[in-house]
């Protein structure tokens, strides 16, 4: 029976993180040994090797403080295949109607033996604050429109797999900019590996100085087809906006949905993505959607892959965190 490779071990550098915040704060290569350890657990889960006792004994907390369909049920899986205990939490009839604070919530919750918090919440910050103020590793599943830390790697352990190296590949980012986080942690993930992005969109939907990031702007998805290796459709935010950055959802999708057309316009090989849940005949038609440059599936599979190795890796951590506590205590 093949066993895990430890990239904890065998990687460039050792794990030295208790919590995963965003990409902005991992190195180069950091991403890539959460994205090697994560290739394993594909590896092993092709084999047929799902369940491994790496986290057994060990609660997870998961804090979704705003709604998640697949970033929720993914981590809980995560959490299981690596044979740990789960405590859910969601605002909806909790203690949070009768005034209890984001941290008390959080604090009640670790006591109750929970040493990993998966947060997701509205506001940006929220993780980091959380982290400051309790002794669990605190992993970000969406801080509003800030990161999305394990959507960025996933994202990217699925353009490697198509790509091979990303280092010289060009990327285009397209779609609501301004409001996804998802495209912050695609921005800080991709220039760090190496790759040229171009971020793509509406001027309204394209923030100011962005180019700062280390990205090239365009406002025309036509122009720029034809360089590009890797597509990824970012969903329209439409419940983050607080206007009308765009006359209708028709022109949108005239000017910037990929669609047969345009993927002939494209190189013959290009890659599309598009992070869930997407809008059919809004960002992507669904011929393209189902077709054969779409990697979408594979973005959802490898999700559960980046937070197995996630956990994993804070989890190593902790361990390490304690027994150094403990040895400190005896000396």
């Amino acid at each position: 029976m093949s066993t895990l490779r430890d990239y904890f071990e065998d990687g460039p550098i050792p794990w030295t993180k208790q919590h995963i915040l965003g990409l902005e704060y991992l190195s180069r290569e950091e991403i890539t040994l959460i994205l090697d350890q994560a290739a394993e657990f594909s590896r092993l889960g092709e084999l047929g090797i799902t369940k491994h006792p790496l986290l057994s004994g060990v609660v997870v907390g998961n804090l979704f403080f705003e709604p998640s369909t697949r970033t929720r049920t993914s981590f809980g899986l995560a959490a299981k295949r690596l044979s740990a205990d789960t405590v859910d939490f969601s605002p909806s009839g909790s203690s949070l109607s009768k005034g209890e604070s984001f941290l008390d919530t959080a604090r009640n919750i670790e006591a109750m033996g929970v040493s990993l918090m998966v947060v997701r919440h509205k506001t940006p910050g929220a993780p980091e604050f959380l982290s400051q103020r309790v002794a669990s590793g605190v992993l970000n599943a969406g801080d509003g429109t800030h990161e999305h830390p394990t959507q960025g790697l996933l994202d990217l352990l699925t353009m490697r797999q198509e790509c091979g190296s990303l280092e010289g590949k060009t990327v285009a980012l397209v779609g609501d900019i301004r409001h996804s986080r998802v495209a912050r942690s695609n921005i800080w993930g991709l220039t760090k590996l190496g790759a040229k992005v171009i971020v793509c969109g509406p001027a309204t939907l394209i923030p100011p100085q962005i180019e700062k990031l280390g990205v090239e702007i365009s406002y025309d998805f036509d122009a720029i087809l034809p360089q590009v290796d890797c597509i990824n459709l970012l969903r329209i935010q439409f419940e983050r906006q607080r206007g009308a950055f765009f006359p209708s959802i028709h022109e949108y999708a005239h000017l910037f949905g990929m669609n047969r057309e345009r993927l002939a316009k494209a190189r013959e090989d290009v890659v599309i993505l598009a992070p869930g849940p997407i809008n059919r005949g809004v960002e992507i038609t669904p011929e393209v959607a189902d077709g054969a440059h779409s990697v979408i599936l594979n973005q959802v599979s490898n999700g559960l892959a980046v937070r197995m190795a996630c956990l994993y890796l804070l989890n190593r951590r902790q361990q390490q965190l304690l027994l150094q506590a403990s040895t400190a205590e005896h000396v």
